[in-house]
């Protein structure tokens, strides 16, 4: 988990007002309708000159993530050459483990000896400037890198990276080798799922510990919506880059991707269950947690291809009416309703508190780009609209929000910028294909 601090100051390049429309008004009759919403154009600036600042996730980390690094490497290939991607890329690489897994994020050596945060850092003698750390709970780091690799090799077209060495196994190798963690690792043969710990939807916090971060003996194993899709979507990728392996991944594919549905999808309630136990819940019997619909595991899933337009069409609809009754303000919400008080030994994990029902723009725009790509573009446009008014309100792109529409966490969060970067350029693009 990324420490919960305070709010740190925001970056000076950041949104020092807000849009102002230049054009006259035949330029704007003669616009696209999106070309008309000077939001758009506002905010796409803006989350360009967040990215030019670097590759940590916000201005509270010192850290480059994984998961969050895919979220906005397409914005980053905007404002940095392809070697300075690339390079990011290459250091999770020299820090992957002996059985194949990628780390969370890496640090500057010298300042992982220096840290007091409490990861235990892990050193390679492939990478002798960056130490990295692995939150031992996610299980979503290979799926991230991959899909990473491919976000970058599309952008680049440089298809000549997967052949390059590192150490004895090439970069083609790795990424196979990573997806093979997975299966070695963390695959539950009884369900023909792979697993994680028990985190709030897409989450990095278990319950059983104050901070959260580490399998213990007191972890609860659990499979989910989100680690699922994860991984189907990173096959998908995997495939695609290396059409060599289909064989091999293809059977693997379909596998999981039916087991998903036949496990976690409940049909009579058109949504995902929360989790699947291997070794019973942390909740009290008490709690009814299928009551709790994740809709940041639920976006992930209709990017894996999991659902059917109409069942997209249903998950919409649960969202908007959850952000209605929890009075959040985007489809960004995390989960509705909230785990109660006392759920999570983590103090930061109270109700509608970080994961806990925390509205993220990270995930709600990656519910946005799902939404117009399966052709619900006016459902997007409207549910878009109030993330890109809090930027501009608050000056800033920030981690989450609370229930009542308030920023918080770390300033300048790269995520945010990178999926808002991602929606906009879609209906920037609708507009030139009518034009």
């Amino acid at each position: 988990m990324k420490h919960i601090i305070p709010i740190i100051a925001l970056s000076t390049t950041l949104l020092a007002c807000g849009p102002k429309n230049t054009s006259n008004e035949k330029e704007e009759k003669s616009a696209g309708i999106y070309q008309q919403d000077s939001t758009l154009r506002f905010v796409k600036s803006q989350a360009l000159e967040v990215v030019k600042t670097g590759f940590n996730a916000g201005d509270g980390y010192g850290e480059v993530w994984i998961r969050d690094y895919n979220t906005f490497i397409t914005l980053s290939a905007e404002a940095h050459k392809p070697e300075v991607l690339k390079e990011n890329l290459r250091v999770f690489f020299r820090l992957q483990g002996s059985d194949g897994n990628i780390v969370d994020g890496f640090i500057p050596a010298q300042k992982a000896k220096e840290s007091k945060v409490g990861y235990d850092y892990i050193f390679n003698e492939l990478e002798p400037n960056y130490a990295g750390h692995k939150n031992t709970v996610e299980t979503d780091q290979e799926s991230s890198l991959v899909q990473a690799v491919a976000r970058y090799i599309t952008l680049s077209g440089d298809t000549a990276f997967l052949s390059e060495k590192v150490g004895t196994k090439t970069i083609a190798q790795r990424l196979d080798w990573s997806m093979e963690f997975l299966m070695n690792e963390r695959y539950d043969k009884k369900h023909g799922l792979i697993w994680g710990a028990t985190t709030a939807d897409w989450g990095d916090v278990q319950p059983e510990h104050d901070w959260g971060v580490y399998l213990t003996k007191d972890t609860h194993l659990a499979i989910d919506i989100y680690d699922n899709a994860m991984f189907l979507i990173a096959l998908d990728r995997l495939m695609e880059l290396i059409p060599a392996k289909k064989a091999k991944w293809q059977p693997i594919r379909e596998a999981i991707a039916s087991n998903t549905m036949k496990h976690l999808w409940d049909e009579k309630n058109q949504k995902f269950i929360p989790h699947v136990y291997l070794n019973g819940s942390p909740f009290p019997a008490s709690l009814n947690e299928n009551e709790i619909y994740y809709h940041g595991g639920t976006a992930v899933a209709i990017e894996a291809n999991l659902l059917s337009k109409e069942q997209i069409k249903v998950s919409l609809d649960k969202m908007i009416d959850n952000v209605k009754r929890s009075g959040a303000g985007t489809i960004g919400l995390t989960l509705y309703p909230t785990y109660p008080e006392g759920s999570f030994k983590n103090k930061g994990m109270y109700p509608y508190g970080y994961q806990n029902g925390g509205d993220w723009t990270w995930f709600g725009g990656r519910m946005i780009k799902q939404l117009y790509l399966n052709g619900f573009k006016k459902e997007a446009y409207e549910q878009l609209k109030p993330m890109l008014k809090r930027v501009i309100d608050n000056k800033g792109f920030y981690e989450w929000y609370t229930v009542d529409n308030k920023p918080k966490g770390s300033g300048t969060f790269r995520g945010e910028a990178g999926v808002l970067y991602d929606a906009i350029v879609l209906f920037e693009k609708d507009d030139l294909k009518q034009e």
